[in-house]
């Protein structure tokens, strides 16, 4: 899928059939933020989540999940991380915690107020995100994401650790991790 030259989807095929599917941005943060919940069982979150992305659920459970989640993840591939890159890919944000920052940034660079959008496809919503610059929600990522080491003089590490310390998140995975995680729970269902 590319974006440059597909149409976005709006629906996914299932048994040959086609199930519109919920594409607004509020539905796929919402769903990371289920999948993240320790307070809801697994077992509960399956059929959660096909209920935030389907109006009318398909039969095929396994085959509603498989394209639920490639949806989240924009048409493309989980990629495997080797378990000594996962230290080095620590999530840099949150949805629900840095809230605020990235509702302004898209206010400040791109003029959306995502109050006021009805919708905005999850893809578009995705693409604009990891286009953000020079606002304080890189500004706070580019501290989360910052290796301190060594090379650093001693005044500037100083700093930069007060820094990851401020806006330190309560969960670190990264955005792989995490993504890992959801595919993790959905198959421990089936």
């Amino acid at each position: 899928m590319n974006m440059l030259v597909d149409l976005l989807p709006h629906e996914v095929e299932i048994d040959t059939l086609k199930y519109p599917i919920n594409t607004d941005f509020r539905v796929s943060i919402l769903f990371e933020e289920l999948m993240q919940d320790k307070d809801v069982p697994k077992e509960e979150k399956l059929d959660l989540a096909i209920n935030l992305y389907y109006k009318h659920k398909p039969h095929d459970k396994a085959q509603a999940v498989d394209r639920l989640l490639w949806f989240y993840r924009c048409g493309k591939q989980l990629e495997q991380k080797s378990s000594s890159s996962k230290a080095d890919h620590k999530a840099i944000y949150s949805y629900e915690h840095d809230d605020e920052y990235i509702y302004s940034a898209f206010l400040q660079q791109y003029n959306i107020d995502l109050q006021d959008v009805e919708e905005l496809h999850w893809w578009k919503f995705k693409a604009l995100f990891k286009s953000l610059k020079d606002c304080k929600i890189v500004e706070i990522m580019g501290y989360r994401a910052m290796k301190i080491d060594a090379k650093i003089p001693k005044s500037q590490k100083e700093y930069y650790q007060r820094m990851k310390r401020l806006y330190k998140l309560p969960d670190n995975r990264s955005e792989e991790e995490k993504e890992q995680a959801i595919v993790n729970v959905f198959s421990s269902l089936f």
